[in-house]
């Protein structure tokens, strides 16, 4: 089998599943889902699947792999998922799911004025709590003299963070990414609009002519892009892997995602520890590393200041149990009763 199917999903298969195929999600809609089989190529169109009554679309991923009725091409159950990118949405709903069972998480920005570490290090928080090797992923490394400042920033926003400059117009892009796109793998491509996740879909599958997927370019006035991409799509590659394509995201809220700022923010993370009091803020407290490490020239105060942020933002958008014994619900932490 391809597109990422492995021994992991292999084995949820029960003594009721006799006689099921898997099937991977490739479109998530309002009342509707699409598949592709396994034997799926890169010209194949996905399967629209029959599903039951009271099924909720919204709890289904692009990347989810379920088992399918053959003959009625209906949906009976999804398999439990080797990881999964959601983030938090406005209005007190349930997290927005971007894509399911990702091995490498792409985040795709552009050696222009979209480059902005604030905004990457929201990704790489995402990623991290998701259990899901993030790189960062330059494009149109042509348009600049010299792509070594972007990289070196880059860089430094994550310890043993792989960090790639290319153009994603060029077949040489392929060979750049291609340690990330085995045949067993699958990777997501997220970022702005108009930074080249689109362009670079096309690349890394061979979509050319009507099959390709639409791209657009950047304003030259503010370097934002134009939504080309309006909804999650999982592609197959030449590898045989498979890459999911998102939207450009204008916002990006942090909520439970606690593990992935800890490892984002490693070094004050192992600082933390070495405070006077367990509960430092890190801010004016006597006795504080991590302001020690600000004073000393080891940590740069605007790192800091983008944890403070961070961190504040995800600790009242991080849901907790409330309730009485047998009756707890979630709920963000700031939210009153």
């Amino acid at each position: 089998m391809t597109l990422g199917w492995s021994s992991f999903f292999d084995n949820q298969f029960a003594d009721g599943d006799a006689g099921l195929i898997p099937m991977r999600i490739a479109t998530v809609h309002r009342s509707r889902l699409a598949a592709h089989p396994p034997t799926a190529t890169g010209t194949s169109q996905p399967v629209k699947l029959v599903l039951p009554p009271q099924t909720n679309t919204q709890n289904f991923a692009v990347g989810d792999w379920v088992l399918i009725d053959p003959l009625t091409s209906t949906l009976m159950r999804r398999l439990e998922r080797r990881s999964l990118l959601q983030r938090r949405v406005d209005g007190g709903r349930g997290p927005q799911l971007i894509a399911a069972n990702v091995d490498t998480l792409f985040i795709v920005t552009s050696c222009n004025d979209d480059f902005n570490p604030a905004r990457l290090e929201r990704y790489l928080a995402l990623a991290n709590e998701a259990q899901t090797t993030p790189v960062i992923v330059l494009t149109k490394a042509d348009h600049v003299d010299d792509t070594a400042p972007y990289i070196q920033q880059a860089e430094a926003l994550q310890r043993a963070l792989s960090v790639v400059a290319l153009n994603a117009k060029t077949p040489e892009a392929i060979g750049v990414l291609a340690p990330w796109c085995g045949s067993d793998q699958t990777v997501a491509l997220v970022g702005s609009s108009g930074v080249g996740k689109s362009t670079l879909l096309n690349t890394l599958t061979g979509k050319q002519g009507d099959d390709a997927q639409q791209t657009g370019g950047i304003r030259e006035d503010d370097a934002k892009g134009r939504h080309t991409t309006t909804a999650r799509s999982l592609h197959t590659m030449a590898s045989g892997g498979c890459v999911i394509d998102t939207p450009g995201m204008r916002t990006l809220h942090l909520g439970d995602v606690a593990d992935g700022l800890d490892i984002l923010f490693a070094e004050i993370t192992e600082l933390a520890p070495q405070c006077k009091f367990r509960d430092c803020t890190h801010a004016h407290e006597p006795g504080c590393a991590v302001q020690a490490a600000v004073r000393t020239g080891i940590l740069a105060p605007e790192r800091l200041e983008r944890w403070r942020k961070l961190d504040a933002e995800n600790s009242d958008n991080t849901h907790v149990e409330t309730g009485a014994r047998g009756n707890k619900v979630k709920q963000p932490r700031n939210k009153k009763r």
